[in-house]
């Protein structure tokens, strides 16, 4: 009799904590909400990327990791910026050693020089120079 009723009471108590588990005993034990399938904030198609952009970019994730698909878009993404930018920075350095050179020497600086070069391996005899005295030196 000591036994039936030993276990009367651990099947209760067993029954019980089921019951509590499966309920979740109150919003603390409450499962979380699950992650979206999809990306939800993809990056800003209408204006260039930021840093804070790329830094709040999270992908969901799934059984085996992320989607594919997800990572490739915001990969293919970045690539193109990048390489839009390097070519951009590659054309103003290229713009800008240009307009130096023309400030420096101005633009007939290279005809001079090479004149003088020939002059002086026609005549062997030095070029006539285009220094300028300085300020009274």
């Amino acid at each position: 009799m000591v036994m039936f009723l030993f276990l009367v009471i651990a099947l209760v108590v067993v029954v019980g904590a089921v019951t509590l588990a499966v309920l979740g005993g109150g919003e603390s034990g409450a499962l979380p909400e699950a992650p979206p399938e999809r990306l939800t904030d993809p990056l800003p198609p209408d204006r260039p990327l930021r840093r804070a952009d790329v830094e709040a970019v999270r992908f969901p994730m799934t059984v085996r990791g992320y989607r594919m698909v997800d990572v490739d878009e915001c990969l293919d993404r970045l690539a193109a910026e990048l390489a839009e930018r390097d070519a951009r920075i590659a054309e103003l350095e290229s713009a800008l050693a240009g307009a130096q050179a023309t400030a420096v020497g101005g633009p007939g600086l290279f005809k001079k020089y090479d004149a003088a070069e020939r002059g002086q391996e026609r005549h062997g005899a030095p070029a006539p120079s285009d220094e300028r005295p300085e300020d009274g030196r």
